[in-house]
């Protein structure tokens, strides 16, 4: 199954919605919109008008992971997902793992560390350890993966499996690359101003 980002935070909003607010779930396009915009909970905030959401809407309709209650009389359309836990779909979560997958759907790669915390309106996390083994089941089968760690972190950030992975290995090699060289860019004009006002003061003293 891939997804792509607005298909992937779609997909997260309804795994969140249907757990944090059931009241108002399935969602009317309107709400489904204000959830993938939120500034809180979301990486990166994406800024989606209703036609974006709709088109999305439509290819996840097409690979059977939505479902549209058709408005009648007057009321709204509303959607629903099928992704997990249903009749309908072959992937069956414990609570613990669709929340840690719902995390990975909205924020992209985190550590065990920062699930934990983000996950209290979702499912209960006694102590990180929890985190770690729901992460390794979902990793034997398949639809997480744990990524290198990072130089000077004292935890691997795991990444979830339904994405072009390839395609977020190189955008964030391209990401990385470009803050390496405003970094050195950064270091290097730091030099220069240094070298002028010591030049400056050279100048004062020889009284140029």
């Amino acid at each position: 199954m891939e997804l792509s980002e607005i298909e992937q935070r779609i997909v997260g909003c309804l795994l969140e919605k249907q757990s944090t607010t059931p009241e108002h779930y399935p969602l009317s396009l309107n709400a489904l919109t204000n959830a993938c915009n939120q500034k809180s909970n979301r990486d990166p905030v994406l800024s989606l008008n209703e036609s974006d959401v709709l088109d999305a809407l439509e290819q996840l309709q097409t690979k059977h992971i939505v479902l549209i209650d058709e408005g009648l009389s007057g009321r709204v359309n509303k959607y629903s997902h099928r992704f997990c836990n249903t009749e309908f779909s072959r992937l069956q979560f414990s609570e613990q793992q669709s929340a840690i997958i719902c995390l990975l759907l909205l924020r992209g790669p985190q550590t065990p560390g920062e699930l934990r915390t983000r996950s209290a309106r979702l499912a209960t996390f006694k102590q990180v350890s929890e985190v770690e083994q729901a992460l390794e089941e979902l990793q034997s089968q398949g639809y997480v993966k744990k990524l290198a760690r990072e130089p000077g972190k004292r935890e691997s950030r795991f990444i979830h499996l339904f994405q072009d992975t390839e395609q977020y290995a190189a955008n964030t090699a391209t990401s990385e690359a470009k803050q390496l060289e405003n970094a050195e860019l950064d270091s290097l004009l730091s030099e220069i101003e240094q070298l002028k006002r010591e030049l400056a003061e050279i100048k004062q003293h020889l009284g140029l």
